[in-house]
């Protein structure tokens, strides 16, 4: 049993670290650990202004840069601005069962932020990435399934939670192919993986035209639930920690609802090789954003 926590961190000094949705929740209580262990940390984030609030709840070397997942154009341009070393990239950002919309660029607005965003944005800054890439899955991917025929919710009537759940396995099919594909290349850096259980955080406001149920919601989440401090803790786990390529951190506790991080299992839908494969090769078609890096048998 591990007992992790955010004082095992060693010192960061001389690392540059990437959160993506680092304004609230789980990533902005990483990025605020990560800072104070003298990490320069990049906070992406959708709106600059909140970035700043957040920012200034953090101490040491912090900036705050501007990325929407939710449209190609934003994540190619934060790609391009961001030309030194990445030694961590936090895919950390994420929508939790929206009303129905589309990206910038059509896509289904959970499948096209949780999953299709940090595909390219991961791929566009893969060749200055040298350390890590951790990509903040949930326990709900136990109830997804890829539709390859639907991808993005055209032709069946949509459904919030199974969109979530089909965003949040695309998040460990993609990890478990990108370390594939970095092991091929012979590439020193990790994809790895992580979910917070159950944090209490703005990934679970409802709708508060639903009382009642945003009530009883309300109610449980604060009995099941952790802080966000305590959320946080598998992904800086994923982040820092020696786990494998692959590996995938959550709460020991009951159902993985909380607890200290440990390495965790996933579904068996996660763990099918060739849909992660089929999955790369349509989302490298849909974002036009290729894997940059060359096998060493091709090299």
């Amino acid at each position: 049993m591990t007992t992790f926590s955010a004082s095992d961190i060693p010192s960061m000094a001389g690392r540059t670290v990437v959160v993506t949705g680092a304004n609230s929740g789980v990533g902005r209580a990483a990025a605020r650990v990560l800072a104070a262990r003298d990490a320069r940390v990049v906070l992406a984030v959708r709106d600059p202004a909140k970035g700043r609030e957040a920012a200034a709840t953090m101490t040491g070397q912090v900036e705050v840069r501007r990325l929407d997942l939710a449209d190609l154009s934003s994540v190619r341009e934060f790609a391009a601005d961001l030309t030194e070393p990445v030694d961590v990239l936090i895919n950390n950002a994420g929508v939790m069962i929206p009303p129905f919309s589309r990206t910038a660029d059509g896509f289904e607005l959970q499948f096209g932020t949780n999953h299709l965003g940090h595909f390219a944005l991961t791929n566009l800054l893969l060749p200055r990435i040298r350390g890590r890439v951790v990509t903040v899955s949930s326990v709900g991917h136990r109830a997804g399934s890829i539709d390859f025929d639907d991808l993005n919710w055209e032709r069946r009537r949509y459904r919030a939670m199974p969109a979530y759940a089909q965003s949040k396995l695309a998040n460990l099919l993609f990890t478990a192919e990108l370390q594939r594909r970095l092991t091929e290349a012979g590439s020193p850096v990790l994809a790895t993986a992580a979910h917070p259980g159950t944090a209490a955080t703005n990934l679970l406001r409802t709708d508060p035209r639903r009382r009642v149920r945003v009530l009883v919601e309300r109610a449980v989440t604060r009995v099941i639930s952790q802080s966000e401090d305590d959320g946080a803790l598998p992904t800086l786990y994923a982040a820092v920690a020696d786990v494998p390529g692959n590996g995938y951190a959550g709460p020991d506790g009951f159902l993985e609802q909380r607890g200290a991080p440990t390495l965790v299992g996933r579904s068996r839908r996660a763990r099918d090789t060739e849909v992660a494969r089929r999955l790369w090769d349509v989302s490298e078609k849909l974002t036009g954003v290729a894997f940059p890096l060359h096998s060493r048998e091709a090299a």
